[in-house]
């Protein structure tokens, strides 16, 4: 691989990333800059870029302290979002494309959490996907919350993720494995994967190692955001059996937000 993804733990749950490949070091996510300049001093590097998956505090907070320590040029977020990430200089949009290092980075729309959401998809020379960052829009078993997008909106978006390829790793904002995989083992209990995959991310938390990241292959056994044709969690949930898959991630979403 061309290039190394390092999570750094940010805040109560957060991860930014660095993604580094030759020289070239981009920061996602950078919610606060202590963790990330401690993390790039570390391996005695300086970032050239941020980029934003979407414009919440948690995600951008960090962006003025590190432009103002390392002078960074490039910090990326939606057209959308202008005005709203601190430091933006770049307004990227869906199907755009540019280099990073060894790698070609293309720029995913998905709305749903927010409607300026964006995920990035590296490619390694072949031009296959290696990997995506996906900000609050996919989670190791769970999807974000619907604060500004429709159910409909968030189909979409995992489906365009999904359809990345099964081999492809994912990196998410947040470090919610444990408590989403409970919640799908509430709604698909006979799920081995399910079961295994709590099992693998409880033992990583109490060793206070990060769970992720994990891969669309694995997302699609255990996450019940896109399972939502599957028959156990339309019984478990009461959906019909005949709703549209926008109608039914709706519904599990809201079965989501009640969970405890």
């Amino acid at each position: 691989m061309a290039f190394d993804v390092i999570p750094v733990a940010c805040l109560s749950d957060n991860y930014a990333y660095l993604v580094i490949s030759g020289d070239a070091v981009a920061v996602v996510d950078p919610s606060e800059p202590g963790p990330v300049v401690a993390a790039l001093e570390a391996r005695g590097v300086s970032p050239r870029a941020i980029w934003n998956t979407h414009h919440h505090f948690d995600h951008v907070g960090g962006n003025e302290a590190l432009v103002s320590r390392y002078g960074v040029p490039w910090v990326s977020g939606h057209a959308s979002d202008r005005g709203r990430i601190p430091g933006q200089t770049r307004f990227l949009d869906a199907g755009e494309r540019f280099e990073h290092g060894a790698l070609t980075v293309d720029v995913l729309h998905v709305p749903g959490h927010t409607l300026g959401a964006i995920a990035y998809v590296l490619r390694g020379k072949d031009g296959s996907a290696e990997c995506v960052f996906t900000g609050d829009t996919m989670f190791h078993a769970g999807c974000g919350r619907l604060f500004e997008g429709t159910p409909a909106q968030m189909h979409a978006s995992l489906s365009a993720l999904f359809a990345l390829g099964d081999g492809v790793g994912v990196y998410p904002g947040h470090e919610y494995t444990v408590q989403n995989l409970r919640f799908a083992k509430s709604v698909e209990p006979s799920n081995q994967d399910v079961a295994s995959a709590l099992d693998e991310a409880e033992k990583l938390r109490a060793e206070g190692k990060p769970t992720v990241g994990t891969t669309i292959e694995r997302e699609r056994r255990t996450n019940p955001f896109v399972r939502v044709s599957s028959g156990e969690i339309r019984r478990t949930l009461g959906i019909d059996a005949g709703a549209d898959p926008a109608t039914s991630l709706a519904v599990v979403r809201e079965a989501k937000n009640s969970f405890r």
